[in-house]
C-alpha cells in the first residue's frame, strides 16, 4: 500500500477539468488492455461539475462508455424519481449523454421494503455483475469525513458484507444505502474529490500523519482515513480544500 497522492488545482474549475480528463484517460487505457472497467461514482456538487466535464470531454476519448460498468457509492433510499438521488443526478449530468448502458443503481423505496432489504439487493447485484473489485472508486468528503454513507461513529462502519443500509444518518435523508468499508476497500484505484475550504478540516483530518497510530484520528472518527486503494489512492483538491495541510 503506497502513500497518497495529493494533486492540488486553483480552484474547483480547474479541479473537474483535470479529474474528468484523467478519469478519461484511465478507461481509455484500460479498456486497450482488454479491461472492462468497474467504476464506482458518487454525487454532489465537485462531482456533478467533473461529470459535466466527462460529458463534454468523452467525444475526442475514444472511450466506449458501453463496455465500462458503473456502480454506486451510497444512494439515498428514497422514492425513484426524487431529484436527491444520485443516480439521477449523474444520468443528467454524464451517463445518458455518453451512452453508458451497463449502470447499477441502488434499489429506491419502489423496489425494497427498507434499507436493510436494499443492501441485501444490491449486495447481489454485486456479487452476480462485480469484477470481485473495483477498478476506480471516486468518492466525495463531506465536512465531517464521512465517505459515501458511512458517518463518523456509526454502526454502518463495521457491517460486513458489500452494502450496508444506513439508518438514523446525520445528514437528511436518514435512510441510506452505502457500499461498506470493507468493498470500498476491494479498489485498485481511489479518488477523493474536495472543493471548497468547507472541506478543508476534514481533509487535513483524513490526511493526519503522526508518530503512532495512537495520536491519530481514528476511522470511526473520520471514515475517510478507512479507505485506501491497493494501488493508488489520490486525493484530488482545490486550493481551498487544501489549504489546512
Amino acid at each position: 500500500m503506497t502513500a497518497p497522492l495529493i494533486e492540488v488545482h486553483d480552484d474547483a474549475d480547474a479541479l473537474a477539468t483535470a479529474v474528468a480528463g484523467e478519469l478519461l484517460s484511465r478507461l481509455a487505457d484500460l479498456q486497450s488492455s482488454g479491461v472492462e472497467p468497474q467504476v464506482a461514482l458518487t454525487g454532489g456538487t465537485i462531482a456533478d461539475a467533473m461529470h459535466r466535464e466527462v460529458a463534454r470531454l468523452a467525444p475526442e476519448s475514444g472511450v466506449d462508455f458501453s463496455k465500462v460498468v458503473f456502480w454506486f457509492g451510497d444512494e439515498r433510499f428514497v422514492a425513484a424519481d426524487d431529484p436527491d438521488r444520485n443516480v439521477g443526478q449523474v444520468r443528467r449530468a454524464f451517463l445518458d449523454a455518453v451512452g453508458a448502458t451497463q449502470v447499477h443503481a441502488m434499489p429506491s423505496t419502489a423496489d425494497a421494503a427498507d434499507v436493510d432489504e436494499a443492501a441485501e439487493q444490491y449486495s447481489a447485484l454485486l456479487r452476480e455483475h462485480g469484477a470481485g473489485q473495483f477498478d476506480l472508486v471516486m468518492f466525495g468528503v463531506g465536512p465531517d469525513g464521512h465517505v459515501a454513507s458511512l458517518f463518523p461513529g456509526h454502526p454502518a462502519l463495521d457491517a460486513p458484507g458489500p452494502a450496508v443500509g444506513v439508518r438514523d444518518a446525520p445528514k437528511p435523508p436518514p435512510m441510506r444505502v452505502s457500499l461498506s468499508l470493507e468493498a470500498l476497500n476491494r479498489s485498485r484505484v481511489v479518488w477523493f474529490l474536495a472543493s471548497g475550504d468547507g472541506k478543508a478540516e476534514a481533509v487535513a483530518t483524513a490526511l493526519a500523519e503522526g508518530p503512532d497510530d495512537a495520536s491519530l484520528p481514528s476511522v470511526s472518527d473520520c471514515p475517510a482515513r478507512g479507505v485506501v486503494g491497493s494501488e493508488e489512492t489520490t486525493w484530488w483538491l482545490d486550493q481551498a480544500s487544501a489549504s489546512r495541510l
